[in-house]
């Protein structure tokens, strides 16, 4: 079943983008996917641009293979609210955290860009900080938006994953 928001008086080129990753190895991928998808239309804004999903490597710890996919929405939620919004989506997908290092999870939501802001808060900092180092965000990512500027760097996404050393597996399945 399809999920279609209407936003009605909505001027979606005035919206703010935010720009996401999924990932997540536990329980029912498809079905975690999809239902963490259409939590976030209804939370926290329509989904623009979705990449393919891609099976990957863990990154950090010994685990099962992940999924990941990059989202793009509009939103006219700032960026503290997204985050709050995502740990709750989280949470109802029944994500866990047992600590602060890398551990199997059902959904994991990670911002990685809020327009071209830059913010560095003791909770939240934009653009996410490893985008670079990582070819599962940047894989999905460069599917969808090749062209967006990391506002930092200044480099292309496009560029980011030419110039990522990361050597971890990461492969399309959709």
């Amino acid at each position: 079943m399809r999920t279609i928001v209407v936003i009605i008086g909505a001027n979606l080129e005035r919206m703010n983008e935010v720009f996401i990753l999924l990932g997540g190895n536990l329980e029912d991928k498809s079905k975690i996917f999809e239902a963490t998808r259409k939590l976030i239309g209804e939370r926290i804004g329509l989904i623009t641009k979705q990449s393919s999903v891609y099976v990957t490597e863990p990154w950090g710890f010994d685990s099962e293979l992940f999924w990941n996919q990059a989202i793009i929405a509009k939103t006219t939620l700032n960026p503290h609210e997204i985050l709050l919004q995502t740990q709750l989506i989280e949470k109802l997908m029944g994500r866990v955290k047992n600590s602060d290092h890398y551990e199997a999870r059902v959904m994991d939501i990670d911002l990685l860009f809020y327009n071209d802001l830059v913010l560095n808060t003791p909770d939240l900092t934009l653009p996410h900080p490893k985008i670079g180092d990582r070819k599962f965000v940047l894989i999905p990512l460069n599917e969808i938006a090749p062209n967006k500027y990391h506002p930092v760097s200044g480099l292309k996404v496009e560029e980011m994953l030419r110039l990522c050393s990361d050597q971890l597996n990461v492969e399309r399945i959709d």
